[in-house]
């Protein structure tokens, strides 16, 4: 039995494409307040580690069929801050994009979350660019993405510099001296680097926590190294056990190599779970899910603009080898056709069949759309009964696969709640769950240590800068 780190990644109406449709769901973001407050009670009453909420700094029309929880989201620090007002134990992560947020400013908004959660805010540094959030913030796209990771580099030393401006003690508040602050326990940032300058000091006292946990998420050499060397948490999606144990591996060679301890770095994979009664019921969740998924074939006369192009039978032709154009998205896929089918098609006829229990043999076939969404939904999907999803997340833990878990919920609130309700007790009866919270801060949940201030060894400026040195590597090959 390994004790496993459970988070939710909260997604207000869904994390998956036709969630949002489904009888019951949570439809609206101008009611995400509800939404948000009851998805948080009841992750803290579940004894979750933490919730974490990602972002996106544009939208557009096509999100709507690509990722319709990115179309209109709130913004990650103020969905933290308005938690942490409601909740009193549960761990609060939120995300911001190193290439255009401003180090001061996110260190204070940060500092001041954890301050007021009484040490439960983490922060999901990110890097990636996208065209439309560049123009959203005035930056030249393909300049910023070739400078991302080494401006990310700089930007978390700024951050934890500036975290540790004010010593513990410095706020001596004697009143019968009329003595307020102890102007040696003050810090100065004075960093100056090649993307970033700050003076500081930072006008908010050190976070509860010393220093926020950091989480990075990233497949490209240069995410991962940063994560290795920076992050306490780091995000990995995977397609199955074997390749996140090499991961995990990866990683923690890597973390070790860097000079740090190896043991602190956490690895998370995201998982999206069906939770049913019986397994036959989760799988009729998945199959109902799976046919409310639009696919370009759907309208006559063309997909509308920014259509996601993989999720179409055109893609799917070259997938399983064999050409499909002006077949309906609903044929049954039958054992003939199947026999025709490519081996990487089969493979999907067989995830399909899991997933849904729909078998090519059977009374209910799986349809050409159901291959489709399998083939293009990118989700690390588990679906079975509370005890099926718990020996899964078992399984990965004794491997050594993951440290833990960011759970999705294809719908909300009702696949939330299945998780938190049915599947956290199972997790618990097997030991991979607490029951009670052991800590009061988001870094004691996740078992990592108080960190010492930057400033508190001699010599703290020249520190920085082999640092810098150390962990900039060349840019070529990325």
């Amino acid at each position: 039995m390994t004790r496993l780190i459970i988070g939710a990644m909260v997604r207000a109406i869904g994390a998956y494409p036709s969630g949002w449709r489904y009888p019951g769901a949570h439809r609206d973001p101008r009611g995400d307040a509800a939404v948000l407050r009851r998805a948080a009670e009841v992750a803290e009453g579940a004894r979750l580690d933490y919730l974490f909420f990602g972002d996106w700094l544009a939208t557009g029309p096509d999100l709507e069929f690509q990722d319709p929880y990115l179309v209109a989201r709130v913004d990650p620090i103020a969905a933290i801050t308005y938690l942490a007002g409601v909740t009193s134990r549960i761990g609060l992560i939120a995300t911001a994009n190193t290439s255009y947020s401003d180090p001061y400013t996110l260190a204070r908004a940060t500092a001041s979350a954890d301050l007021l959660s009484g040490g439960r805010a983490g922060l999901n540094l990110v890097t990636g660019g996208e065209p439309r959030a560049a123009a959203n913030h005035g930056a030249d796209f393909h300049a910023l993405n070739r400078s991302r990771h080494d401006r990310a580099v700089e930007f978390e030393i700024v951050l934890r510099r500036l975290w540790d401006s004010f010593d513990d003690d410095a706020i001596v508040a004697d009143a019968a001296r009329g003595v307020y602050l102890d102007p040696q326990k003050l810090h100065p940032t004075d960093f100056h680097g090649e993307h970033l300058s700050v003076a500081g000091p930072l006008n908010v006292p050190r976070p509860v926590q010393g220093h926020l946990p950091i989480v990075h998420a990233g497949i490209s050499p240069r995410s991962r190294l940063f994560a290795a060397q920076s992050a306490d948490l780091a995000l990995v999606a995977v397609g199955d056990r074997q390749q996140a144990i090499a991961i995990r591996e990866e990683l923690r060679s890597l973390a070790f190599e860097s000079g740090r301890d190896d043991r602190t770095l956490k690895v998370i994979a995201p998982v999206l779970p069906i939770v049913g009664e019986t397994r036959e019921h989760a799988q009729s969740i998945a199959d109902e899910l799976s046919e409310l998924v639009q696919i370009a074939e759907d309208w006559p006369d063309g997909a509308p603009a920014g259509f996601p192009p993989h999720r179409s039978l055109a893609q799917l032709s070259q997938l399983v080898g064999l050409d499909l154009a002006g077949l309906s998205p609903d044929r049954a896929v039958s054992p003939p056709l199947v026999a025709e089918f490519s081996a990487a098609g089969q493979e999907l006829v067989e995830i399909v069949a899991e997933r849904t229990g729909r078998n090519p043999s059977g009374e209910r076939p799986p349809t050409l759309r159901h291959l489709v969404v399998a083939a293009s939904v990118n989700a690390s999907m588990i679906v079975g009964t509370p005890d099926d999803i718990a020996a899964e997340f078992e399984a990965w833990g004794d491997a050594g696969a993951v440290d833990g878990f960011n759970v999705l919920s294809a719908v909300q609130p009702q696949q939330f709640e299945e998780f938190a309700f049915r599947v956290v007790p199972e997790l618990a009866r097997r030991g991979i769950m607490r029951t009670e919270y052991e800590g009061e801060t988001l870094r004691e949940h996740l078992g990592l240590a108080q960190p010492v201030s930057v400033h508190a060894a001699d010599g703290a400026q020249a520190a920085v800068g082999e640092h810098v040195a150390s962990v900039v590597p060349s840019t070529a090959g990325y």
